[in-house]
């Protein structure tokens, strides 16, 4: 069963150049988080595909749509979606669960310094919308960036995944720590 999720992810990633307007790959202390998304920031609508795979044999899945667009915040030029984000995880301990976590993102541009921006994005998921061993569900990144040519940039920030379990008062962090990574363009 391992191997087959390996051979999977590895060929997703493998032909994600194929179908992606960006590769995402980061690491934690604890974990490798790939992501796809497959429009350009340019479009009106982005569709992304993601898999983590947590320290101790904990599986994280996401799937996002977002409606998106160009707007300022001040003088700076923004990125900005609001959407959805469906996340399921499971762990080799029986547990397992998921959501689908409302929110969005914003990606600010620093005119000053060509090639730098900062990003945050925020999802939340209610109990109504969990399912399984969770829940609720937050997921937050924050994140800045440089990008070292036309179609590369690396990135370093903080993610943290975190729900609550369902019939008790405890929570589990699914994924959390200081990030470091880099972003491809198609």
């Amino acid at each position: 069963m391992k191997l087959t999720r390996v051979s999977v992810l590895a060929l997703s990633m493998a032909a994600a150049p194929a179908f992606a307007s960006d590769l995402d790959l980061s690491l934690t202390n604890d974990s490798v988080k790939g992501q796809y998304n497959f429009m350009s920031s340019k479009d009106d609508i982005q569709f992304g595909a993601g898999y983590t795979y947590h320290e101790g044999s904990r599986h994280i899945a996401n799937g996002d749509f977002y409606a998106q667009g160009q707007t300022a915040l001040g003088n700076l030029p923004t990125t900005a979606g609001l959407g959805a984000r469906a996340i399921g995880w499971d762990d080799d301990s029986d547990a397992n669960g998921g959501a689908v976590a409302l929110g969005g993102f914003s990606q600010v541009n620093i005119p000053a310094v060509p090639g730098l921006s900062v990003s945050g994005s925020l999802h939340y998921a209610p109990s109504i919308l969990s399912f399984g061993d969770s829940d609720d569900m937050t997921n937050v990144e924050l994140r800045g960036s440089y990008r070292i040519i036309r179609n590369a940039e690396v990135f370093a920030g903080y993610r943290y995944l975190n729900t609550d379990i369902d019939g008790s008062s405890a929570d589990i962090n699914l994924d959390e720590g200081v990030m470091a990574g880099m972003k491809l363009m198609f």
